[in-house]
C-alpha cells in the first residue's frame, strides 16, 4: 500500500521524473551496476516523508538507505524538488485559481531531536531542540511559502524572509495583487512589522496583544489548518536532518503533496477525467 494515493502520487511522481536531467554514464568500461531507477527512490523518499522512518526503515533489498541518501543529495543540488512545487501551485492556479489577494502567515514549532542548522532551544518544549516553520498561505490555506529557523527565533523576525520569498513566486505565477491583505495574530504586533508591511504596500491585520481575539477573525485559521496539515507528514513533525537544504527538499515534497491534494479535491466538482477518484474525500 503506498504512503500517498496513487490518485496524488501518481501525477507527482510522472512530473518529478519529466523534470531529472538524463543520468550521464561515466565509468570507463560501462561495466557497472545498473542504476536504481529514480522511480523507486522517488517512492522511498515519499515514505521517509510520511512515515517520519530512518532510511534504512525504508530501504530494502531493491534500494539501499546509501542510494537513497546520495540521490536526495542529486536533486537538491539539480533544485527539481522546489521546480515541482512551483509548477504544483501554477497548475493550481490555472485550474481553481489562487487567492492571492487574502493571505495568512504563521510560525510552527516541531521537534529536532538530532539538532542541526534549523535547530534551536524550543520555547514550548522545555528548551530541547525544535524546528520552527514560517508559514504563508493564500486565502484558502495552499501553502505559498515555508521557511525553516531554529526554533527559538521570533516568528515577526521571519515575516520579511517569508515574504521576499512570496515576492519571488511573481517569475512562477505571474503579476501578485498590489495591495494583499496579510491575516497575522498577536506575534506580529511590534512596530517593526507595520513598518515593513507598510513599505511593501500591504494591508495587515494583526491580532493586538494583550486582547483575547478569535482565530476566525481576519482569516487566520487557514494557515493552522495548513500546519496541521504539514504536521501529518512524520519527517516534519520530528525532523532528524541535520542540513537545511535537506530539511527544505522535504519541505517542498511536503507543500507539493498538500497543494496536488487538495488541487484534486476542488477539481472533483468542476472537472473530469479518467483517473477521477470515486469521491472527493482524499486522505
Amino acid at each position: 500500500m503506498p504512503a500517498v494515493p496513487s490518485c496524488i502520487l501518481d501525477p507527482i511522481r510522472d512530473q518529478f521524473l519529466a523534470l531529472l536531467p538524463v543520468p550521464e554514464d561515466r565509468h570507463p568500461l560501462g561495466c557497472h551496476n545498473p542504476r536504481i531507477s529514480d522511480a523507486v527512490v522517488f517512492d522511498r523518499l515519499v515514505r521517509v516523508l510520511v512515515f517520519g522512518c530512518g532510511y534504512e526503515r525504508a530501504a530494502d533489498e531493491h534500494c539501499s538507505a546509501t542510494t537513497l541518501r546520495r540521490r536526495r543529495d542529486e536533486w537538491i543540488s539539480e533544485g527539481v524538488m522546489e521546480s515541482l512545487r512551483l509548477l504544483a501551485l501554477a497548475a493550481y492556479d490555472r485550474m481553481i485559481g489562487l487567492e492571492l489577494d487574502r493571505l495568512s502567515a504563521d510560525g510552527c514549532i516541531t521537534k529536532a531531536p538530532s539538532g542541526g542548522e534549523c535547530a534551536g532551544k524550543s520555547p514550548v518544549d522545555r528548551a530541547k531542540l525544535g524546528l520552527k516553520r514560517s508559514q504563508l498561505t493564500d486565502g484558502t490555506g495552499i501553502p505559498l511559502v515555508t521557511e525553516p529557523a531554529p526554533a527559538n527565533v521570533r516568528d515577526h523576525t521571519l515575516l520579511p524572509a517569508t515574504l521576499d520569498r512570496f515576492t519571488a513566486l511573481e517569475q512562477a505565477l505571474g503579476p501578485l495583487p498590489e495591495h494583499p491583505h496579510l491575516a497575522l495574530d498577536a506575534g506580529y504586533d511590534y512596530r517593526i512589522v507595520h513598518d515593513d508591511l507598510a513599505s511593501r504596500g500591504i494591508d495587515a491585520r494583526i491580532a493586538p496583544r494583550g486582547a483575547k481575539t478569535p482565530i476566525q477573525t481576519g482569516g487566520r485559521w487557514v494557515v493552522e489548518r495548513t500546519n496541521s496539515w504539514m504536521n501529518n507528514f512524520g519527517k516534519l513533525r520530528r525532523c532528524t536532518e541535520r542540513r537545511r537544504k535537506a530539511v527544505e527538499f522535504f519541505l517542498a515534497l511536503a507543500a507539493t503533496v498538500s497543494t496536488v491534494r487538495c488541487l484534486i479535491r476542488r477539481a472533483w466538482t468542476l472537472y473530469r477525467w479518467n483517473t477521477r477518484p470515486r469521491n472527493s474525500r482524499i486522505r
